[in-house]
């Protein structure tokens, strides 16, 4: 049809790169492929379309230059949004004048528009002003890596007698960043507890114990306390530093709500809202907890961690990747809503570092490229993600059968009937066609290839309609 003057594919499930041959509707003017699961390279046949003015690829997963735009000086409106775009944004009216909206979501894209980061200046430029932007940033940086250090250092010093005076500051400080009276919640917690009397643990676990406490004003909270012998270990204390900076900024009814901490050499802690259900690994352990978590609950819950990570991708700058998405983290309130949990392995992506890492998570979960590449992506959640839209389902890990899905609709259709967890009453049929859409998701977020799974922001869209 190379007579095409408008073509929509938006809102659809294509997979895949953009095919080479879209360089052959010259006379298209709209072309609109948004919200798909597109992704590799924009081909280079798009300086083909000379007539084209009006462009939509947002949310797909398409990555690489959008420099071959510079070609097409006929266009007048762009949306490339929430893709894994990068590089200079073209010289181009359509580009430069374009609302951050239709940009944003790009983890590296530059230039001189509104919202978007500069792009770096080249050996050549102006060294002045380089000189003058950078020894600012570096001192600043050396001056943050320094407090950061006094703040999380897990051995003294020296054994003067100003040492305890400066380990209280260095706690008040801490508790400053969180907007947090240090010591007055550290008595409350203590008090609460009754010294962290072993009758108040609720949970126990490698990295520490969790105990439940009710406050004077009557809130109810959860507090993860670090083993001792873990307090002085450079993990534990990263795992910390970790779930404290990621949860600052963290606003989401999907995501626990995070009240404070505490650090000393002595003793640490983090401290959460209670969320009555406990964990989702819990429940579905349990035989008379999982009747009652029936389908309707279930396909909620996954919705819920699906809004969750969504918001950590797409919403968060720098981008936050969970690592430990397991169904142990997600925890439920009475209303079996659910809430991510536990963000000690957590990453902040920086646009700027490849993000390299030493292997982490729980095994089962770990997206299989980890083992490998050993580099933090998004989609390293999104296997997670999947995994757990299985157990979910299945009422347990699906273990091996994750290596053995099936390819064809038919049994796709099979493997659905024959996993459901039979605790719970029958699906009707209405919720049945539902779950086999969850599946087919579950199916697209384990795929081997991470270019080929969905973003969480996709999922989240998908499972919405």
């Amino acid at each position: 049809m190379l007579k095409l003057y408008y073509l929509n594919l938006s809102s659809n499930n294509f997979s895949l790169g953009i095919p080479r041959q879209i360089g052959k509707l010259v006379q298209v003017n709209e072309l609109d492929l948004s919200h798909n699961m597109l992704s590799g390279e924009i081909p280079t046949q798009f300086q083909s379309l000379q007539s084209l003015s009006t462009l939509n690829l947002s949310y797909n997963n398409l990555s690489g230059s959008i420099t071959i735009f510079n070609e097409l000086r006929g266009l007048v409106q762009v949306d490339i949004a929430h893709n894994e775009l990068e590089g200079p944004v073209p010289d181009v009216p359509a580009f430069q004048n374009a609302s951050i909206q239709a940009l944003e979501g790009n983890k590296g894209l530059c230039g001189n528009v509104s919202g978007l980061k500069p792009c770096k200046l080249s050996k050549n430029g102006h060294h002045k002003l380089l000189y003058a932007i950078m020894l600012p940033l570096l001192g600043a940086a050396i001056l943050s890596t320094a407090i950061l250090a006094l703040f999380f250092g897990f051995k003294k010093q020296g054994k003067d007698v100003d040492e305890e005076s400066e380990s209280t500051m260095i706690n008040e400080n801490l508790f400053a960043i969180a907007s947090f009276d240090g010591r007055m919640l550290y008595a409350e917690v203590i008090s609460a507890t009754n010294n962290f009397d072993s009758q108040c643990c609720i949970g126990e676990g490698g990295y520490g114990n969790v105990y439940r406490a009710e406050l004077s004003s009557g809130d109810i909270i959860a507090v993860k306390k670090v083993h001792p012998q873990r307090a002085g270990e450079v993990r534990a204390a990263k795992e910390f530093q970790n779930e404290v900076m990621a949860f600052i900024d963290i606003r989401h009814r999907n995501i626990v709500k995070f009240y404070g901490f505490y650090w000393s050499d002595e003793q640490s802690f983090l401290v959460y809202k209670y969320l009555e259900k406990g964990s989702l690994a819990t429940i579905l352990s349990n035989e008379e907890a999982g009747k009652e978590l029936d389908w309707d609950k279930r396909v909620n819950i996954i919705k819920g961690v699906a809004h969750a990570l969504s918001y950590l991708h797409h919403d968060c700058s720098p981008p936050i990747v969970h690592r430990d998405l397991t169904s142990n983290n997600v925890l439920l309130d009475l209303e079996f809503e659910a809430h991510i949990s536990d963000f000690g392995m957590a990453k902040l992506l920086k646009p700027d570092s490849s993000n390299w890492t030493n292997l982490a998570g729980t095994y089962g979960y770990v997206a299989p490229e980890l083992a490998y590449t050993m580099k933090v992506t998004e989609k390293c959640d999104v296997y997670s993600f999947g995994v757990l839209i299985m157990e979910i389902i299945m009422g347990a890990h699906p273990g091996d059968l994750i290596s053995t899905l099936p390819s064809s609709s038919l049994e796709k259709q099979l493997l659905v009937k024959d996993v459901l967890d039979q605790r719970p009453l029958p699906p009707s049929p209405d919720v049945h066609d539902q779950l086999m859409s969850v599946m087919k998701i579950a199916f697209m977020c384990l795929a081997q290839n991470p270019h080929s799974r969905p973003t969480m922001y996709a999922v989240s869209v998908l499972l919405a309609n």
